[in-house]
């Protein structure tokens, strides 16, 4: 019987593992630095601009917008050690004034001064997020997406860079 308990508990340990990874929806892929260049480039990011990466991994892509065009960035992913990884990026790169990484499921975030917003999840996970979009973001807020679209919303831009699709949207006007 206690063998049976034992078994029992070390299984539901493991189910409660998996179900974590899996809630986490996509697992970690850096984007590379080609394609960070391109997704803000194409953005038009400017010194005025808060940008806002969902699923922010090491925080490469704000990172980059606060370094290259003096911009606000804001990074945010479920994930505690990237996160902690972010953080230290920053750290390392200069710009912990202008930085900031929050732990947070992205689908239950306030984006809302965000005027760019970079994302790199998969093309389900970009339509789930659509609607949060429209609501949340102000008419103008750019989108860029690596690789995946967002369905029947067709993007304004798209660009291909070192073998990787990079996709711009627009918040209309309401």
């Amino acid at each position: 019987m206690m063998k049976t308990h034992k078994i029992f508990f070390l299984l539901m340990g493991f189910c409660f593992a998996w179900v974590e990874v899996m809630a986490q929806d996509v697992q970690y892929v850096p984007t590379r630095q080609e394609v960070v260049e391109a997704m803000l480039d194409l953005a038009n990011v400017t010194e005025s601009d808060i940008v806002y990466d969902l699923g922010c991994g090491d925080g490469r892509i704000v990172i980059a917008a606060a370094r290259k065009y003096g911009a606000q960035g804001t990074g945010i992913d479920i994930d505690p050690k990237r996160i902690e990884e972010s953080n230290a990026n920053a750290t390392q790169a200069g710009v912990t004034d202008k930085v900031k990484f929050v732990e947070a499921n992205l689908f239950e975030s306030d984006i809302s001064e965000a005027t760019v917003v970079t994302l790199y999840l998969l093309g389900s996970l970009n339509q789930r997020l659509r609607p949060i979009l429209m609501e949340q973001l102000k008419p103008g807020t750019r989108i860029v997406s690596h690789a995946f679209d967002m369905g029947d919303w067709k993007p304004e831009k798209q660009i291909e860079v070192d073998g990787a699709r990079v996709y711009m949207w627009t918040i209309p006007e309401k």
